[in-house]
């Protein structure tokens, strides 16, 4: 009876756990009405190197983000592996989470691709935070990836 309850609590657990994190996602990540990336394509950066605008017609949801594309080739192969697509961070500017672990907006035109992986960056009022995580990406990197953790709850 015990190993049967045990069994009961774990699979309503991971039930409840899979359940929640859209709602996690949509907490922590940086959207605009629910829209990742301020509209612009997660996958256009990969493949085209540029931030390219997406469109209503082309959007798919991901855990509880919506993502717009600029094509259906893009949309397409976003659906075969999105994390692989998704900005770092939820999406907020990855200085200031490496630098102080706060979420800042960010500006999509703004970003650069590290081992594979989006990082977006604010740059506003001659303040482009890329150059200054230029300088110290190492430790930047290291310190936003442990500060994600401690706030993506």
């Amino acid at each position: 009876m015990k190993k049967l309850f045990l069994s009961i609590l774990v699979i309503s657990s991971l039930a409840s756990f899979a359940q929640d994190a859209p709602a996690v996602r949509k907490k922590n990540f940086n959207l605009s009405d629910g829209i990742g990336i301020k509209g612009y394509d997660p996958v256009a950066y990969f493949t085209q190197n540029k931030a390219v605008k997406g469109s209503k017609e082309m959007a798919v949801a991901f855990e509880g983000v919506t993502y717009y594309f600029s094509s259906a080739a893009n949309k397409e192969e976003f659906k075969k592996n999105p994390a692989k697509y998704e900005p770092q961070y939820g999406g907020w500017c990855a200085y200031a989470m490496g630098k102080n672990g706060t979420k800042v907006e960010v500006d999509p035109e703004t970003f650069k691709l590290i081992d594979g992986k989006l990082f977006l960056f604010y740059n506003q009022f001659f303040n482009n935070t890329l150059k200054s995580w230029n300088k110290d990406e190492a430790n930047l990197h290291k310190s936003a990836d442990a500060n994600w953790q401690k706030l993506y709850h």
